[in-house]
């Protein structure tokens, strides 16, 4: 028998090392959406390991790393300033939490597999031209955008494009050095023959990269290639302790059933969910081994993971696609990964922030760059165009969408797309009509298609009304599976109006039955 890949000890050597990957992608993000959050700059490391340790823990996902939400963070901010108390705030984030869990048992998780294919492929090519234009200016050592903000419309009151411009009168010479030196190796990381080499499969490209970029910034000192610590990761630095302790925030519980309160939480709750199931669908679109998340569990891991980040200062956290599909490029297979990252975000806050904050953010923006190069590989825009116009046309508008505005009205848009492609599709095809000749007897014969929904009632109907009178007509359901009963109703109307059109009606196909196919699933595994 051949060993099981998704076990935990066939893979805990590649999760261990993409654990340190993910880890180093997750403290600059973490710190970022805290600072685009308006909230304290430990809020977001709260939320990293909760999201790490507990989420991951509780999740049914192997492979998806959770965190604080970037696309909460506009919410978040508008938030914190209105309700003007941080503990009240995070009393919303326990109240979203709760409304998870009861989500994920209501099975409200099944919504994630309504997306189309399209928009999700979509969705992860967007995020990765995102993160790749958004760590440019990073790259050459002008940070006024915050790590972690993936919206067009950024707070220092540029966009994505017009950041590009107004960097190169910030261009710094060290951070460009460092940059170059950090994706060369990255690259050479890439190349199948050091792939073939033992220690360079267990040692990561980005932590050599992150290694050699302090080394060669402090070779700089006291000169003008030196980059000073507004360039470099800011994890917040506890002397003792009990400094650490004093960076938690407590939620107010006497606050949980203020009307904005749960306002504020139903709304956190029914966006994080919607990205987390986005990002679950495209994470198992992601995953080599091709396995299924059971979404409602994630639901609950989520809201569990919310209660526990809202209880002791943490913002919303939803599962993450920028660490996940890191996770999955550095080869993590299990949950080990996820929940090893958590661990490592907690040590490093306790004992290791100085030596963090020695990180340049030009060489965290050469592994960030590349992460956003595998989503949205070029060879993955011809593929969807070959597909053809039904395939490609959702697929480049949520491209555009979350580019030009954020994830989820990106993600609407394309949907919006995808629907209206499927009225079409039902309208013009639900049938297929042809004239055949019989016995002698020349005749009308309608195919229908396999399944007919209410959707189909326009062009049915159309249909019918037009069909000549005198004529003799064939309705033919064989191939169908599943008809509508609006539809049903349809053909019962025409069987009494086609005796004053003196049209003569053949039907035959409604009669037969079809077992479900989940009750026969059910059957069967339990005869098993």
């Amino acid at each position: 028998m051949e060993p099981n890949k998704n076990s935990i000890s066939n893979n805990f050597k590649t999760d261990l090392s993409a654990s340190l990957v993910v880890f180093l992608v997750a403290v600059p993000l973490c710190l970022g959406i805290a600072l685009a959050s308006g909230a304290p700059l430990f809020a977001g490391v709260i939320s990293g390991i909760i999201g790490g340790v507990v989420v991951g823990l509780i999740s049914g996902s192997a492979v998806g790393v959770s965190g604080p939400a970037a696309g909460l963070a506009v919410i978040v901010l508008a938030a914190i300033q209105d309700l003007e108390s941080y503990p009240v705030f995070l009393a919303a984030v326990v109240v979203s939490g709760i409304i998870q869990i009861l989500l994920g048992i209501a099975r409200a998780g099944i919504i994630g597999y309504y997306f189309p294919s399209s928009v999700i492929k979509g969705m992860l090519s967007a995020i990765g031209i995102i993160i790749f234009l958004k760590q440019i200016p990073h790259a050459f050592g002008y940070d006024a955008d915050p790590e972690g903000d993936l919206e067009f419309f950024q707070p220092d009151g540029e966009n994505t494009f017009s950041e590009l411009v107004k960097m190169l009168d910030f261009i710094q010479e060290g951070a460009v050095i460092i940059f170059i030196i950090s994706m060369s190796i990255l690259i050479l990381w890439e190349m199948q023959f050091m792939k073939k080499i033992k220690i360079f499969q267990v040692i990561q490209g980005p932590l050599v990269v992150v290694t050699v970029g302090i080394l060669i910034n402090l070779l700089f000192k006291g000169t003008d290639l030196y980059i000073d610590e507004t360039h470099m990761v800011s994890l917040p630095i506890a002397g003792t302790f009990s400094e650490f302790i004093d960076q938690f925030t407590f939620f107010d519980p006497n606050s949980m059933l203020n009307k904005e309160v749960l306002i504020l939480g139903a709304t956190i709750a029914i966006v994080g969910s919607l990205e987390t199931l986005l990002c679950v669908e495209a994470t198992d679109k992601l995953d080599p081994l091709k396995r299924i998340t059971p979404t409602n569990r994630e639901l609950i891991a989520q809201g569990t993971g919310n209660i526990f980040s809202g209880m002791i200062g943490g913002l919303p956290i939803t599962q993450v696609i920028v660490r996940s599909s890191a996770n999955i490029q550095s080869g993590g297979r299990t949950k080990v990964s996820a929940v090893v990252h958590g661990l490592l975000l907690l040590v490093s806050a306790v004992f290791i922030p100085n030596i963090l904050n020695l990180i340049p953010l030009s060489s965290l923006a050469a592994i960030l760059i590349l992460v956003g190069f595998k989503l949205a590989k070029p060879r993955l825009f011809l593929t969807m165009f070959s597909a053809g116009r039904s395939e490609f046309v959702p697929f480049i508008v949520t491209v555009l969408g979350i580019i030009f505005t954020d994830l989820l009205i990106g993600i609407l848009l394309g949907l919006t797309v995808g629907i209206f492609n499927i009225l079409y599709n039902n309208f013009s095809k639900p049938y297929v009509i042809e004239a055949i000749e019989e016995n002698g007897n020349k005749k009308l014969k309608l195919e229908l298609s396999e399944n007919l929904t209410f959707l189909n009632k326009a062009s049915i109907i159309e249909t019918i009304a037009h069909l000549p009178d005198d004529s003799y007509i064939t309705i033919d359901a064989s191939r169908s599976h599943f008809i509508h009963p609006d539809i049903m109703e349809i053909i019962d109307d025409f069987k009494k109006n086609a005796e004053f059109r003196n049209i003569r009606l053949e039907i035959y196909g409604f009669d037969k039955e079809h077992d479900n196919p989940m009750k026969t699933l059910r059957r069967v595994t339990k005869q098993a």
